[in-house]
C-alpha cells in the first residue's frame, strides 16, 4: 500500500520526503565544503605571496640567473670535450 509521500517500485517504496531532504542537505554539504576548500586555496595563496615578498631576489630572477649559469656551463663543458677530442 503506497502513500502519497512515497514511491513505490515493485515493493521498494522510498520516502520522497525523505529523499528530498536528503538531496538538498548533500546539496548544502557539498555548498559548505567547496567554499571551505575555497577559503583555504585563497588563505594558503595570500600566506604564499606575502612569503615570496620576503625574498631578497625574486624568484624569477632567480631562475632567469640559475638559467644562463646552466647555458654557461654546458657550453664551456662542450668547448672543454671538442678541445680534448682534437
Amino acid at each position: 500500500m503506497a502513500t502519497t509521500h512515497s514511491i513505490s517500485f515493485r515493493g521498494f517504496q522510498v520516502n520522497r520526503g525523505m529523499l528530498t531532504a536528503g538531496a538538498a542537505l548533500t546539496g548544502l554539504g557539498a555548498l559548505v565544503g567547496l567554499t571551505g576548500s575555497v577559503l583555504v586555496c585563497v588563505a594558503l595563496a595570500n600566506a604564499g605571496r606575502g612569503w615570496i615578498r620576503t625574498f631578497e631576489t625574486p624568484p624569477t630572477e632567480l631562475a632567469q640567473r640559475t638559467l644562463h649559469q646552466a647555458k654557461a656551463a654546458s657550453a664551456a663543458g662542450l668547448e672543454a670535450w671538442r678541445t680534448s677530442v682534437n
